[in-house]
């Protein structure tokens, strides 16, 4: 009976899907130079597993050049079996770390930035009467259209570890 249960509800991966990115609360200022933004993400999660998944609370990292320039809470929640949750997610820039990267210049005048995401969200789920814990995480690397402010290039990997 164990093994029908872990042989019929083995975990798979969640499929994300990053619906739109939109610049939001832009704040400039040249004396002192100073840039504060946000970034408003929408995301979806599709469970394709037959149970339902609970997490804890979690964060998702923007990457710039290999260096931290934005992170977002993700609140702990509930994705049911074979469901799929929409999340709204604010990703504050830390527009200090983004200026002093000298890439930046060249990847803007190129019309392309190339930024990645890293998120781990860790939580249980319930086969048999037996709680699992289960470890998600996804990394994203796409590319910011820098012209009309759109993603292009989105590729992503998934790996969930029991």
């Amino acid at each position: 009976m164990v093994i029908l249960g872990f042989t019929v509800f083995k975990a798979k991966d969640p499929v994300i899907t990053v619906g739109s990115v939109s610049l939001k609360d832009l704040d400039f200022s040249l004396t002192p130079l100073n840039i504060n933004a946000s970034l408003d993400v929408n995301v979806s999660v599709r469970n394709p597993n037959r149970v339902g998944f609970r997490y804890n609370n979690a964060s998702a990292l923007l990457n710039y050049d290999g260096g931290l320039v934005g992170e977002a809470p993700i609140p702990a929640g509930r994705i049911g079996a074979r469901k799929t949750t929409g999340m709204n997610i604010v990703i504050s820039l830390m527009a200090d770390r983004l200026l002093l990267n000298p890439q930046l210049y060249s990847d803007v005048l190129s019309g392309s930035l190339p930024l990645s995401t890293y998120t781990r969200i860790s939580g249980k789920v319930s086969v048999l009467f037996v709680k699992i814990k289960v470890v998600s995480t996804s990394t994203c690397n796409m590319t910011v259209d820098v012209k009309n402010g759109t993603l292009k290039d989105t590729v992503c990997q998934y790996k969930t570890k029991l």
